[in-house]
């Protein structure tokens, strides 16, 4: 019996130290929650829409500069100087993030069909893309600013760039005020072109 808990034990130990192994933030102490977006319009639970799927609006994951690829939150120190904010952890790239609040923001308000472009299989009429320029914060005004270049093309029609912009003023530079600046300035932005974006 008792080489048998052992065994156990053992077995128990291990599997935790697995776990252990793969869960990991770069060596570092793990920050004590990771920021996320949230829709301020969504579509009801169990909402449904259909059409042809040549209607269908497909958003595109934005292109993004490299101080944005990657899940920290910029902060510009300087004129020429990027740092990354202290425990600020987003859960996926802000690109990602971006794209999933346009998706869910334009469906809401717009009641349209909304794909991603592997559902669409390129048979859709219009698109959405564009680049993510700024998602973060200016340490010397605590001001985050979210800027979103967006490109419009539809079939038959010309191209249509427009940028949209949002800023929110924070008390601090630490992760949840600036998390949640970042959230409400994402979602005015996202309002933006959903209204422009038909």
């Amino acid at each position: 019996m008792t080489t048998i808990r052992k065994g156990k034990s053992l077995a128990i130990l291990a599997g935790f130290s697995l776990l252990s192994a793969c869960v990991s933030f770069g060596g570092t102490k793990p920050p004590p929650y990771l920021l996320s977006l949230t829709s301020d319009s969504k579509p009801g639970a169990g909402a449904a829409r259909s059409g042809p799927q040549s209607g269908a609006l497909v958003v595109r994951l934005p292109s993004a500069p490299q101080k944005l690829n990657n899940v920290r939150v910029p902060v510009r120190a300087g004129a020429t100087t990027i740092a990354y904010l202290k425990d600020a952890i987003w859960v996926d790239k802000p690109a990602r993030l971006f794209q999933g609040l346009l998706t869910e923001t334009i469906a809401a308000k717009n009641d349209r069909l909304v794909l991603t472009p592997a559902q669409a299989s390129g048979r859709a009429e219009t698109y959405l893309s564009g680049e993510l320029i700024n998602f973060g914060l200016d340490g010397p005004s605590l001001t985050v600013t979210v800027t979103y270049d967006a490109v419009k093309m539809r079939d038959g029609q010309p191209v249509e760039k427009r940028r949209f912009e949002a800023s929110e003023n924070v008390f601090a530079a630490e992760a949840g005020p600036v998390g949640e600046a970042l959230n409400s300035a994402a979602n005015k932005v996202v309002l933006e072109v959903a209204e422009w974006v038909g």
